[in-house]
């Protein structure tokens, strides 16, 4: 499963503050190179982007049978007294059918991936919409943040592809 920015052509795109490999599949977070330091230039929409592509980890009971624990394992033991988990659990998903039920679990996963957002006080509200589209192996998120006097501060559409391979019809 996949997590990729939609782009309109009336839209400008900030690239975010992640370097991709040659095919586009694999991010990793810029480093400023002289301190080391991550680079912030598109700030949000790094946020944005770590909080939903990075795998939450999750309790036992809620792995699909078969499927391994993911995410980062410090979640499990070094998380200190009301610091959220990291991540989305969208890749709970992806061996999932696009079926109807499966939107308002995204639109779960997705805006708990996206609260600490809020928790950090970088927007005061989040908003996920979510549109299935079956025809073309994946869903549609659109995420939207919204400041404290009530305009929206972020706003971008990503899709959530299947691979063909793990989706199952």
């Amino acid at each position: 499963m996949r997590i990729v920015p939609i782009t309109q052509a009336q839209e400008p795109v900030r690239i975010p503050d992640l370097i991709w490999n040659p095919l586009g599949f694999i991010g990793d977070l810029a480093l400023n190179a002289s301190t080391a330091d991550l680079q912030s230039g598109a700030a949000i929409e790094t946020a944005v982007l770590i909080c939903l592509m990075t795998d939450r980890r999750v309790d036992a009971s809620e792995l699909p049978e078969g499927e391994s624990n993911r995410g980062w394992p410090g979640d499990g033991f070094d998380r200190q007294r009301g610091e959220a988990a990291l991540g989305s659990k969208l890749w709970l998903l992806r061996r999932r059918a696009l079926t109807e039920d499966i939107d308002t679990e995204a639109e779960d996963y997705a805006r708990e991936a996206l609260q600490t957002l809020i928790d950090q006080g970088v927007c005061v509200r989040v908003e996920v919409t979510v549109e299935r589209r079956p025809a073309d192996n994946r869903l549609d998120l659109e995420v939207r943040l919204f400041g404290r006097d009530g305009t929206a501060t972020y706003q971008r559409r990503f899709a959530v592809l299947w691979d063909q391979i793990d989706a199952r019809g």
